[in-house]
C-alpha cells in the first residue's frame, strides 16, 4: 500500500463519506467539522453514496469538493468502482466513513491505496436499535482489517462495538460530539426579538423538538405526549414545535388531528436557522428509541434549556437525571407527560436544570474539544501510515 507523503505543498486530503447530505445531526456535525478545523491542518472533500440538496451552502470553508455518486437502491456495486475510480484520482491520505450504510466501502478505500481509514458510529437504525442485527455486525468485524480506527460518539456506542459486535479494543476510540457554545446560547431578551409564529403569547410554555420526522425519533409519541399534557393541565398554555422534516410528516400530522390538539401543535419544517430557534422554546423534549449523542441535544443544552428525553443510547451520560433535565422509558407518552409537568408548573426549576445543562456544555462537549480529538486522531494514524524506517511526520505538517 502507499505511504502517507511526507512532503506535501498542501495539507492532506480528508475524504469523508456519507449516504445523502441533507438537514440532520450527524450531517451538522460534519458541516461544523469541517467549516471549524483549523486551517492549515487537513484539506476536505465530500462524498455522498446517494446525493445532496441544498444543505451542502453550509459548507464555507473554501475548496471544499463535493460529489454525488448516485448509488442506486439495493447493493449497487457499481459504486463501488465509481468510489474506486474517484479515490485514485482524489488520493486522500484518509477515508472517513459514517454509519453502517457506507462501512463496507473501507475495502474499496483500502484498494484504491487509501492509507488510512476512519469509520464513526453515530447512532444505530430504528430497526434495529439494539445493534444485535447479526448480518450487520458480522459485516462490521469483516472489515476490521480495512479499517484502521472506529469511532463512537458516546460511551454507549463504544461499550456496544466491544462487547457486542466484539471490535478488538485497540481500534475503538471514543470521540464526544461538540457544540458551538458562542452560537448556541441562553436568550438575551434585548437581542432575542419575539419573532416565531408560536411566540404569540409571552405566557405560553413552548415545548420543542429538532430532528428528522422518521421512526427512530418517535415524534409520534411525543405528539401524544403532549395530548396528555393538555389533559392533566387544561388552565397551562401550551405549544408544541416540531422543527424538520421526513417521510413521516402526513402521518404526524393526522396523528396531531386524530387527537385534537392541532390548535396548540406546529410544524415548523426544516430549519437552517437553529440556534435562534432554540432560544424561542423553555424546554426541549427528544423522545427518540435510538440514539448515539444526539447533536439537537447537545444544542438545546448549549442554549440553556432543560430537557425531557428518552434514556436510550448515548443520552444518559450527557443529561443527568434530575440535574440537567429528566429521563424517561422510550415509547411511553405518559411518562414524558409526567416528566414535562414539573417544568411547566415551576419555571424557576426549568431555568435551574437549563443552566446546569449549559455548565456540562461548556465542560465536555466544546466544539474546539471535539475538533482537537480528530485532529490529534488522523495524525496519529498518519504517523503510523508512513514508510518504515524514515522520520515520523504528522500530516498535519
Amino acid at each position: 500500500m502507499s505511504a502517507v507523503p511526507l512532503s506535501t505543498h498542501q495539507p492532506p486530503l480528508v475524504a469523508h463519506l456519507i449516504y445523502r447530505l441533507d438537514i440532520g445531526g450527524l450531517e451538522t456535525l460534519l458541516v461544523d467539522t469541517i467549516n471549524r478545523m483549523p486551517a492549515g491542518a487537513y484539506r476536505h472533500a465530500v462524498i455522498c453514496l446517494t446525493d445532496y440538496t441544498d444543505f451542502s451552502r453550509r459548507i464555507t470553508r473554501p475548496g471544499v469538493e463535493l460529489f454525488a455518486l448516485n448509488k442506486p437502491p439495493g447493493l449497487g456495486l457499481g459504486s463501488h468502482a465509481d468510489l474506486f475510480r474517484l479515490l485514485r484520482r482524489l488520493k486522500p491520505a484518509i477515508l472517513h466513513t459514517y454509519n453502517l450504510g457506507t462501512i463496507e466501502y473501507a475495502a474499496t478505500a483500502w484498494a484504491a491505496g487509501v492509507p488510512v481509514r476512519v469509520h464513526a458510529e453515530h447512532g444505530r437504525d430504528a430497526r434495529d436499535p439494539q445493534g444485535i442485527n447479526p448480518k450487520h455486525n458480522l459485516l462490521r468485524r469483516l472489515l476490521v482489517p480495512f479499517i484502521d480506527r472506529y469511532v463512537p460518539v458516546s460511551r454507549d456506542l463504544h461499550g456496544w462495538l466491544e462487547r457486542v459486535v466484539r471490535i478488538p479494543g485497540r481500534k475503538v476510540q471514543l470521540i464526544d460530539n461538540g457544540v458551538d457554545t458562542e452560537r448556541f446560547r441562553a436568550p438575551v431578551a434585548a437581542s432575542d426579538p419575539v419573532r416565531e409564529p408560536w411566540q404569540d403569547d409571552p405566557g405560553a410554555f413552548v415545548i420543542g423538538t429538532v430532528g428528522r420526522l422518521q421512526d427512530v425519533k418517535d415524534q409520534a409519541t411525543l405528539i401524544d405526549a403532549f395530548a396528555h399534557l393538555r389533559t392533566m393541565m387544561p388552565e397551562a398554555k401550551l405549544r408544541l414545535v416540531l422543527v424538520g422534516d421526513g417521510p413521516l410528516r402526513a402521518q404526524l400530522e393526522a396523528r396531531v388531528r386524530e387527537r385534537g390538539v392541532q390548535d396548540g401543535v406546529c410544524f415548523a419544517g426544516p430549519r437552517s436557522d437553529v440556534a435562534p430557534v432554540m432560544r424561542s422554546f423553555s424546554l426541549f423534549a427528544l423522545s427518540s428509541i435510538a440514539e448515539g449523542t444526539p447533536v439537537t441535544l447537545l444544542e438545546a443544552m448549549a442554549s440553556g434549556l432543560p430537557v425531557v428525553a428518552t434514556a436510550v443510547g448515548g443520552i444518559p451520560d450527557l443529561v443527568e437525571h434530575g440535574v440537567s433535565g429528566t429521563l424517561v422509558p422510550p415509547q411511553d407518552p405518559r411518562a414524558l407527560a409526567a416528566a414535562i409537568a414539573p417544568y411547566v408548573r415551576e419555571r424557576a426549576l426549568a431555568r435551574r436544570h437549563g443552566a446546569s445543562g449549559r455548565a456540562r456544555i461548556e465542560q465536555q462537549y466544546s466544539m474546539q474539544a471535539m475538533l482537537a480529538a480528530y485532529v490529534a486522531l488522523y495524525d496519529e494514524l498518519c504517523q503510523n501510515k508512513t514508510t518504515p524506517n524514515k522520520a515520523i511526520t504528522p500530516c498535519a505538517e
